[in-house]
């Protein structure tokens, strides 16, 4: 009898993950945007829905919106910028900038569908116009890539492949680290990919995109000699990051 139950539990393992790969097999679409193959179950709407529902949330998080209205028009402008001298003003997104009030958090993210913050920490250790262009353009590049979006599916097709194999063979916790390494390796990509579409925006809209490695050398020393180790780390090593933009420079300066 036991011997049964483990065949049929065994059964309906396999098959969950069955169905679970075949369905994110189906759900392989090219970016429009990229041209890069990727898991995508949102649609750009839904994206948008996300980004606005959980915009005011981050903003609280980080001390809410910075209230110099004259940092805030300029983080705008450069934004606007960017967006309306690239392939983003084609896209259904609706691009919304925010200037953070957090002094201390040195940081900027982008939310699915447009949504894109920068702390006032970040923004006030730029030099000039040009490397908050490049924060941007970055973030804007995040948005393009569909980067949450492709999170959410790979983290949904894992956590149906972890059901499946817990029921199968109570190896759910193995599987779970399978897919925290592979959203852990996509995420590294993810930044270099954003890196490079920042660098092409920045060309578009006339910045001078050697300013994107002044931003580099920004985070590296805000880091600290004590950084965590690119392995450990979600986002590659600033170093390795300056090399990429400087091949994305010559690449597109050269198009």
């Amino acid at each position: 009898m036991r011997s049964r139950n483990f065949k049929i539990r065994l059964f309906f393992g396999i098959a969950i993950v069955a169905f679970a790969y075949l369905r994110k097999c189906s759900q392989q679409e090219e970016n429009p945007y990229t041209g890069r193959t990727q898991t995508i179950t949102l649609s750009p709407e839904q994206e948008i829905a996300i980004g606005l529902q959980s915009a005011p949330q981050m903003a609280q998080q980080h001390g809410g919106l910075h209230p110099n209205n004259n940092y805030q028009a300029f983080v705008d402008q450069v934004g606007n910028k960017l967006v309306d001298n690239s392939i983003a003003k084609q896209t259904p997104y609706k691009y919304d900038f925010h200037l953070l009030a957090d002094d201390r958090t040195i940081n900027a993210f982008a939310l699915p569908g447009g949504q894109v913050f920068i702390t006032y920490a970040l923004f006030s250790k730029l030099e000039n116009e040009d490397q908050l262009a490049g924060v941007l353009g970055h973030e804007i590049g995040h948005v393009l890539g569909k980067h949450s979006n492709e999170r959410i599916s790979e983290a949904n097709f894992w956590k149906t492949v972890t059901m499946g194999a817990s029921v199968g063979a109570d190896m759910g916790e193995f599987v779970n680290g399978i897919g925290q390494n592979t959203l852990l390796s996509n995420g590294r990509d993810d930044e270099l990919e954003s890196d490079d579409l920042g660098v092409k925006f920045m060309i578009k809209a006339g910045y001078d995109p050697e300013e994107m490695i002044g931003v580099m050398e920004i985070l590296k020393q805000a880091a600290g000699p004590n950084r965590v180790p690119e392995f450990q780390s979600t986002h590659p090593d600033p170093e390795n990051r300056i090399e990429k933009i400087r091949e994305s420079i010559k690449k597109y300066q050269t198009q």
